[in-house]
């Protein structure tokens, strides 16, 4: 070959190359090779409390993650959210991970014993701690509520930076100020040490900021050719009583309420099916002791509408917040590679301290419940059992019982175009799913093993929902597995579309039903009866799962309720009057002895 052949042909050699390339690339374009992960929690929000699930209540924010991806109309948790948070981080069944009850519920009897520690044990691993190891750079920020002791902060637990408050939840407005007289101060934590905090906050405006500031100053920091992925796991107090609001949000949701909470459940209820999230013949569940609405007093309805909107705008105000914390992740360049979830810890929540004389006597001294104030600083607000039955709609029972409005809380995953392999967007998957099959698909999703097995770390007992982001009717249970759930007595176990279920007075009575929670999510229909054979099959394998996972029975009389109020009293009202009380009686006695003295002979 000529210099002059060269020369003409190298030209036309480079062009067919780099046209290959670029068909090449066009083909086949670059996958990343492990995703973002940012896993958000909602606390004590109901099944249809979020738009994409039925609700009147703004949360365009998430209804557009719902938009992009996967929810799950059939996802459970816990009836508390201790357990729930053991569950999402390490995809272990509560009790094998030592959180089979809350610290603040839990009897004497039972403190101490394998499944009733109320922290994890040290036999479980995180899914922060296994993605930290791995390469990922790790964020915790919120409510964390597996444990305070070093070993169990997030420092220990596979989080890089962290700040956490370490109990069941705190005031909105306030960072010294308690929500009861449940600890004897507010934990505050940052990477494992006390934190110093503002005196003022909002606690969901706090908390994005935080998980915005570890985004942009900690992982946006690293050189792009050295960044590694990140996982934010972000745990918002909303909506925990105090319910408190920005009063911005709050005036939005004025009239909403005003038809009273039946007309809301009917509603919601309606609402769900028409989003396809629930069976068209789908029954409105029971709600025994349901106040009529046209019966209260003007006075009374007023209070009720305002709780209510309170409600509905600490919700929205959190979505808010998870739009900024979506923007700056925009802003990062990383939205196209980020995997969201979002889910709430269990349903929503009855209880009004006020209804009890001890909550009454301690709110009494450190709150207002006037209906002008609610949602402000300085307020208490709840929505109550009326209420909850309209954010649990169409379900039955609510936060601490084992009824399907307890334990079904609204899941959304939004997987990137990179990670979600042809899967249609604004799908929905309707077989049963529980909260230990997110640690182990964010695992896979991230490429990274467990290492559980005999002898070592306790192994998983979730199933990842991988399969079912490709493919919605795909199943990631055997048709003969069950799993099985307890928590103050309320019991549940899953086999398929069947659940058997156990709840205690004064919700239940104590007896085991059985429902089809598929077709009867709403649970109307008590089979029991007419499928006796597999009411005696579930009933044996939940005795095998009690034993298996060491289930405990509770001492006679136990109610959580009570059990609250007693487990305050001693560990936390009565420790702080032992000082004052000395003191009292040091006093007293000189003074006695000094009279004595002084008396004549």
């Amino acid at each position: 070959m000529t210099r002059r052949t060269v020369f003409t042909t190298l030209p036309w050699i480079a062009m067919f190359t780099l046209a290959a390339l670029q068909g090449a690339l066009a083909i086949e374009p670059s996958k990343p090779s492990r995703p973002n992960i940012a896993v958000i929690v909602a606390d004590d929000l109901g099944y249809s409390d979020v738009g994409s699930f039925g609700s009147e209540i703004p949360t365009p924010n998430l209804d557009a993650l719902a938009a992009e991806g996967t929810r799950f109309s059939s996802f459970h948790v816990s009836g508390e959210c201790s357990p729930t948070r053991a569950m999402l981080l390490t995809g272990i069944r509560s009790h094998r991970t030592g959180v089979g009850a809350m610290h603040e519920s839990v009897p004497p009897s039972l403190e101490g014993k394998p499944g009733y520690l109320t922290v994890l044990n040290r036999n479980v691993v995180t899914v922060g701690s296994l993605l930290q190891r791995s390469g990922y750079r790790t964020y915790a920020v919120g409510k964390w509520h597996v444990g305070k002791e070093a070993h169990n902060l997030p420092p220990a637990r596979g989080f890089d930076r962290s700040l956490i408050q370490g109990d069941s939840g705190s005031d909105n407005w306030e960072t010294d100020q308690r929500y009861l007289a449940l600890t004897d101060r507010v934990y505050w934590f940052e990477d494992g040490k006390p934190a110093k905090m503002p005196k003022e906050f909002y606690s969901s405006r706090f908390y994005a900021d935080k998980a915005i500031d570890y985004l942009r100053n900690d992982w946006a920091a690293t050189p792009s050719t050295e960044r590694a992925p990140f996982f934010l796991y972000l745990a918002f107090q909303a909506n925990h009583i105090p319910l408190q609001a920005p009063p911005e949000f709050i005036e939005r949701q004025r009239g909403r309420y005003d038809a009273g909470w039946s007309a809301l459940r009917e509603q919601r209820h309606r609402r769900t099916i028409e989003l396809g999230l629930l069976p068209p013949d789908t029954r409105l569940g029971s709600w025994p002791g349901l106040e009529e609405w046209n019966a209260l007093e003007p006075k009374r309805r007023s209070y009720e509408v305002r709780r209510m909107e309170v409600y509905a705008g600490m919700a929205a105000a959190m979505d808010h917040e998870i739009g900024r914390l979506r923007e700056a992740i925009r802003s990062l360049r990383a939205d196209d590679n980020t995997i969201f979830v979002f889910l709430s810890d269990n349903g929503a929540e009855p209880s009004d301290p006020y209804e009890y004389l001890s909550g009454q006597l301690w709110l009494a001294t450190q709150y207002t419940r006037d209906t002008d104030r609610l949602g402000a600083k300085g307020a208490y607000a709840t929505i109550g059992r009326n209420w909850v039955s309209a954010a649990v709609s169409p379900l039955s029972t609510h936060k601490f019982y084992a009824g399907e409005g307890g334990l079904r809380v609204p899941l959304i995953i939004r997987t990137p175009a990179a990670f979600a392999d042809g899967q249609p967007r604004g799908q929905i998957a309707s077989g049963f799913t529980h909260v230990t099959d997110i640690a182990p698909t964010l695992l896979e999703l991230a490429g990274v093993s467990h290492p559980g097995k005999p002898g070592g770390p306790e192994p998983m007992t979730g199933r990842s929902l991988v399969p079912l982001l490709r493919d919605t009717t795909a199943q990631i249970r055997g048709t003969d597995e069950t799993l099985g759930y307890e928590l103050a007595g309320n019991a549940a176990l899953f086999g398929g579309d069947l659940k058997l279920v156990r709840n205690l007075p004064p919700i239940g009575d104590g007896q085991w039903r059985l429902f089809d929670i598929a077709r009867d999510p709403g649970e109307t229909r008590d089979l029991r009866s007419a499928r006796p054979e597999d009411f005696r099959r579930l009933l044996e394998a939940y005795q095998k799962f009690e034993v298996e996972d060491g289930v405990q029975a509770l001492p006679e009389g136990y109610t959580p309720q009570s059990q609250v109020s007693l487990n305050a009293l001693r560990r936390v009202i009565l420790p702080q009057l032992i000082w004052p009380a000395t003191i009292i009686a040091v006093f007293t006695i000189l003074w006695l002895l000094l009279r004595r003295r002084r008396r004549p002979a």
